[in-house]
């Protein structure tokens, strides 16, 4: 008899809708508990590997991420129809993500060692004090379903969370459950082989899982990539918690464009087409598609649509991830078409009623006019147009705005709106000139993040500073010198950018 817990877990194949073979089975509270208590033994080893130790780790797993290339992409693309070169440039991301917080823990400047010696102060005789920032503890992390790798079981929460020292437990997404499964198996092996200690990486299928895990008590923070509502579920299960936990949230982002009317002068169709390319790749469904595009009114901003409607009828959209989000736009797109003031620009090609498939969509609507559906994140192929006719109509939309991830301002050639750009930079964590928001960099400057209801943290989700939502600051006052952390110690057997005494030190 099948039961709530052991149901088995099948994807579905974006382009029929039909189910495909299940490839797993939803984990029990039992098994759970089991792969959280197995985490939580697994922390002290981990932490003791030090940095050198998991730098190698690291490496290790973007080596065997590797090796296991073409099964990972196959699997995926039966289950997302994101199509082979979508995924194999986002496993050659996940792979470099790997290899980039390898060189962050190497480096070691993310611990923020800083040593305070003793001595006389004018407060009076201060102690040795010396601090610097720990693995949290065992860590759930959510798989994105838009994301089959770089934000999933192989994803960035898990590579800076590994890369901290703590144990990582994935709660799979439905939607790929499959490749979920796989890249755990290559990611196991290699961990084994590397020396890592049983329990580094854990894996749970099922909605009761995801409750269990958030809420048991050896979890001690919790990243998530997906919608609003969501992330206030989880955020509920967590606030019903004896002890509350960081809950590091990517939940909602419209990431506005603006084009002011001397870049649509001098390049409008460029823009247009650029617009369609970023609204229309991966069918829309990443979280820094320009889901609100600000054109002016008039010949200008007119050459903008036009070239956006042309490109629309030629885009090539792959089907929706599942069939969640699929009757999810086309409920939402129906409800955009009917509102107040909105018209429909263009509608790519009848894409039949199999599967997932649907047609992309560019709304217009005069700014003065602009009704609340305008402002909502429709999560596939659709933008809205807003036709401004001043400044004040423009920041008069932005304000009406959710804040986001990511605002994108088109500039002309001589163009030095500070003005406007220092009120884009209010609203999100990301400011884009002269491009389009999809496509983010993994990097040291990269952030990834933006005020509520974007993410719900400050700190970002890629880039080097992924690593610090994973760790907190512990000091030492007055300890002998045995017990102290290497990155602590006179002198650090492995040296690292430290503060001494108020001074930076850079010696490596």
């Amino acid at each position: 008899m099948t039961t709530l817990e052991n149901r088995p877990v099948a994807g579905a194949d974006p382009w029929t809708g039909a189910a495909l073979v299940p490839s797993a089975v939803e984990n029990s509270v039992a098994e759970v508990r089991a792969i959280v208590t197995e985490a939580a033994a697994a922390a002290p080893e981990l932490e003791a590997l030090g940095r050198r130790g998991r730098a190698n780790l690291l490496r290790a797993l973007a080596r065997a991420l590797e090796a296991a290339r073409e099964r990972i992409i196959a699997v995926a693309d039966a289950e997302t129809a994101l199509g082979a070169a979508r995924l194999g440039g986002e496993l050659t991301r996940t792979c470099y993500q790997f290899e980039f917080f390898a060189d962050v823990v190497a480096d070691g400047g993310y611990v923020e060692a800083t040593l305070d010696p003793a001595g006389p102060t004018p407060m009076g005789p201060r102690p040795d004090l010396r601090r610097m920032l720990v693995p949290i503890g065992p860590v759930a992390v959510f798989g994105a379903s838009n994301f089959p790798l770089a934000f999933s079981v192989p994803g960035g929460d898990t590579a800076s969370a590994l890369a901290a020292g703590n144990p990582v437990v994935v709660k799979a997404h439905g939607s790929h459950p499959g490749t979920s499964r796989l890249v755990h198996e290559v990611l196991r092996e290699a961990l084994v082989a590397a020396g890592a200690p049983a329990g580094t990486l854990g894996l749970v299928f099922g909605r009761a899982a995801a409750e269990t895990l958030v809420t048991d008590p050896a979890i001690k923070a919790v990243g998530f990539t997906g919608s609003l509502s969501g992330g206030r579920a989880l955020l509920d299960l967590i606030h019903g918690r004896p002890e509350p936990i960081p809950f590091y949230g990517e939940l909602s982002s419209l990431n506005p464009l603006v084009v002011t009317a001397a870049a649509a002068r001098e390049r409008g169709a460029e823009i247009g087409a650029g617009l369609v390319a970023s609204v229309t790749g991966s069918a829309g469904q990443l979280c820094t598609k320009p889901g609100l595009a600000l054109v002016p009114a008039g010949a200008e901003g007119d050459a903008v649509v036009a070239a956006a409607a042309e490109a629309l009828g030629t885009a090539e959209v792959v089907p929706l991830l599942n069939r969640r989000i699929h009757e999810a736009y086309l409920g939402d797109t129906a409800e955009l078409v009917r509102a107040s003031g909105v018209s429909e620009v263009a509608s790519g090609p009848n894409p039949g009623s199999d599967g997932y498939r649907v047609a992309p969509l560019l709304a217009t609507v005069d700014a003065a006019d602009i009704p609340a559906e305008a402002f909502a994140e429709y999560f596939g192929p659709a933008a809205v147009i807003v036709r401004y006719r001043s400044q004040a109509e423009l920041l008069a939309v932005l304000d009406q705005a959710p804040a986001s991830l990511t605002a994108t301002l088109h500039l002309g050639a001589d163009e030095t709106p500070k003005d406007l750009v220092t009120e884009l930079g209010r609203r999100v964590g990301r400011l884009v000139f002269n491009g389009f928001p999809t496509g983010v960099a993994v990097s040291w400057a990269q952030h990834h993040g933006g005020p509520w209801p974007a993410t719900n943290s400050l700190h970002t989700s890629v880039g080097a500073t992924a690593i610090r939502r994973f760790l907190r600051p512990l000091a030492w006052q007055n300890a002998p010198a045995h017990l102290l952390p290497d990155e602590l110690t006179d002198e650090p057997a492995a040296p690292l950018p430290r503060r001494i005494d108020g001074r930076l030190q850079t010696r490596r």
